[in-house]
């Protein structure tokens, strides 16, 4: 995939496992949520495993471990290994290790998945600042990290000690609803310090390094549903992704989306990575996919026909990006997800 401007999802006249050699899963959203299996996913990535494609699980979350979260997966009915999983805290204990010497100290803000990490790359995690750490790396926690922790984090930044993040979401799903995630914790010692973190999770090319390098994948597909992480973290990459609607995104924002958060392919769930992709034609001044056919009115967007719901949103796609060229898309499009139930 190149950077150039994307104005319409892209087709696929063969299953998307078998046009690519590794998918690049993301969990929460995608593979799960609240921690139970979504809706088809155990079944579908059966059979892409099956079909001869790896499955691989890059996840932004650093307080789990790689053995964590594949023993969460095979208990759901994924067979899964640590070797699977790619996580945030490993892209950020690389960074770091590029930058200090072996065996150095580094003041841990964070979980159990940062330390193993760490320890992974030849590093001292330490838990304070008078330990002589040489970086400080902070990751989520979970809800119960102290507040003293961020203090601790404060006082080895403003001694000099550069400062690493794993990843800087605002926010993480839990069982009760939206949680604060590391990017709110990041924002408390940024406020504190004046300082910026070097950061490594998606979307930024750290992670994507990270995941290549542990996967070998030379043909990957992103699989995702965040515009912002795994969609942006594709983009960066030059390489394409699949956006799925079971998790944060909704047609509304994917119609918005500027071009570095536009996926290559849409689809409902898992069940898309076993599929070809309609094609999305120019049809008169509008776009055609399936049934459907969508325009770009003056100060709206237009839809007519019948069909799949998937396909009259695709068309969308291609009205709302064409006409939005380089920036994000101001058309009124409520009525047109409404007829689609979307």
């Amino acid at each position: 995939m190149s950077q150039s401007v994307r104005t319409s999802p892209e087709g696929s006249g063969r299953a998307l496992s078998e046009a690519y050699d590794t998918a690049l899963l993301d969990l929460d959203g995608v593979v799960y949520a609240g921690g139970n299996a979504i809706a088809h996913a155990v079944d579908s990535l059966a059979t892409a495993r099956a079909c001869g494609m790896r499955l691989a699980y890059v996840t932004n979350n650093a307080l789990r471990t790689p053995d964590a979260v594949a023993e969460h997966l095979t208990e759901l009915g994924i067979p899964t290994g640590a070797d699977d999983v790619i996580t945030s805290a490993q892209a950020v204990a690389r960074l770091i290790s590029e930058q200090v010497p072996a065996g150095a100290r580094v003041l841990v803000i964070g979980g159990e998945g940062l330390r193993v990490a760490l320890r992974e790359r030849g590093l001292e995690p330490v838990d304070s600042a008078e330990d002589g750490p040489v970086a400080v790396v902070q990751g989520y926690g979970g809800p119960d990290l102290a507040w003293g922790r961020f203090a601790e984090a404060c006082y080895a930044i403003a001694r000099g000690v550069p400062w690493f993040a794993s990843n800087t979401d605002l926010t993480i799903p839990s069982a009760r609803g939206i949680a604060p995630g590391n990017g709110a914790a990041v924002e408390v010692v940024r406020i504190a310090t004046g300082a910026e973190p070097q950061v490594a999770g998606k979307p930024l090319p750290p992670m994507h390094k990270e995941t290549i390098l542990r996967t070998g994948a030379e043909r990957p597909l992103v699989v995702g549903d965040r515009l912002d992480t795994d969609i942006e973290g594709a983009f960066n990459g030059e390489v394409d992704s699949l956006l799925v609607l079971t998790g944060v995104t909704d047609g509304a924002q994917l119609l918005a989306a500027p071009p570095q958060h536009r996926p290559t392919y849409v689809d409902a769930d898992l069940r898309g990575m076993l599929t070809g992709q309609p094609e999305v034609t120019g049809a008169g001044d509008g776009f055609r996919c399936g049934g459907w056919t969508a325009t770009a009115g003056r100060d709206r967007l237009e839809l007519d026909g019948d069909g799949e719901p998937l396909d009259g949103l695709r068309a969308l796609c291609a009205a709302a990006w064409t006409a939005a060229g380089d920036g994000s898309c101001a058309l009124d499009a409520e009525k047109a997800l409404a007829r689609l139930g979307l």
